[in-house]
């Protein structure tokens, strides 16, 4: 099942698949759909291998192929949906996709809910980085994490009326809150 965010997703004429798209380029959704279904095959093959059981849903939305995998049996994804296990398995995937296509892939991966357990965690470290600015530090500083746990800690930030910023570099990135 596909759903798009029409906002989101632009509905230009399709690419030749082979040609990189460039960063001012959104994805179309014809490329968005072609992405998540070669992710799709990737990781049910995967699923295979390991001998486990999981639905996958494809959805399209913010310019990005998302895919979830969901087992009836919590247990039955439980060492896949480890945050350092999602994000290995969401780079191969990109890179599987990227092998098929030509084009890098900004697909999200989610296993067994972990990307709203992660969003759930960054909730919480923004709640406590707050609370140490208002009793008094001039910022607060959260330990480094990937694009787009800190792209989710911005939007957190400000819809709580903060003000972030990323410094640092590779590895070393995070958010800086400050009150304004």
């Amino acid at each position: 099942m596909i759903d798009t965010d029409a906002a989101a997703v632009e509905t230009a004429p399709a690419h030749d698949d082979a040609a990189v798209a460039t960063s001012s380029e959104a994805p179309t959704l014809d490329q968005l759909e072609r992405e998540g279904d070669i992710a799709a095959d990737y990781i049910e093959e995967f699923l295979d291998i390991c001998d486990l059981d999981g639905d996958i849903d494809i959805d399209a939305r913010n310019g990005r192929a998302y895919l979830s995998v969901n087992a009836t049996e919590a247990a039955n994804l439980r060492l896949l949906s480890k945050p350092e296990t999602v994000t290995a398995l969401q780079e191969l995937t990109r890179l599987a996709v990227q092998n098929q296509t030509g084009s890098f892939s900004r697909l999200i991966l989610d296993i067994g809910g972990s990307r709203d357990a992660r969003e759930a965690e960054l909730q919480s470290l923004v709640a406590h980085a707050i609370e140490r600015i208002e009793a008094g530090a001039s910022a607060a500083d959260l330990p480094a994490m990937s694009s787009y746990e800190r792209k989710l800690v911005h939007d957190i930030v400000s819809a709580r009326g903060y003000v972030s910023e990323s410094q640092g570099e590779g590895r070393d990135r995070h958010t800086v809150i400050t009150a304004s």
